[in-house]
């Protein structure tokens, strides 16, 4: 693992938050985002509160602007689809959406694991969203190493 840098994280988990902030930023409707660990703990969030991505100026939030709600969901969701596609045979879970009136919900396996989820307005063009989402999971797949996984979640509980 890099050594820590200013913000007493390693560059890898610093450029995480980078990418994650970068898909917070370029993608129009994206309320919130959160990355989970399998065993259901967030990693990263694009909420300020959660000292992780910074928020984007003229944003929605989400409900409550909670990314830990976010989180909780995406390791429910994460963890039905994928106790479904065991009962149907259906292999591995590569994404899950969810469309309601006031919003959607979209959750993407990360390739340890891991789950990214995005909580989006109801007009957001889902397909931008679903690409932005591939581009991260393709990105931040091969660096979410157990050591990095596990300074995230350090991090993301003691407040760095």
């Amino acid at each position: 693992m890099t050594a820590t840098g200013t913000f007493g994280l390693s560059s890898e988990a610093r450029n995480l938050q980078w990418l994650l902030g970068n898909l917070v930023e370029e993608v129009p409707g994206v309320r919130s985002v959160a990355v989970v660990s399998s065993d259901g703990l967030l990693l990263l969030s694009s909420d300020p509160e959660q000292n992780a991505a910074p928020a984007v100026v003229g944003r929605p939030e989400g409900p409550r602007g909670s990314s830990a709600d976010l989180a909780t969901i995406v390791s429910g969701i994460g963890s039905l689809t994928v106790g479904a596609a065991g009962l149907m045979d259906g292999g591995g879970v590569k994404q899950t959406m969810i469309a309601m009136e006031e919003g959607s919900v979209f959750v993407m396996s990360i390739s340890d694991g891991s789950l990214l989820g995005v909580h989006a307005t109801p007009d957001c063009d889902m397909s931008v969203v679903a690409y932005h989402m591939a581009l991260f999971v393709g990105r931040a797949g091969h660096v979410l190493t157990p050591e990095v996984r596990s300074e995230l979640r350090k991090s993301m509980e003691s407040g760095l």
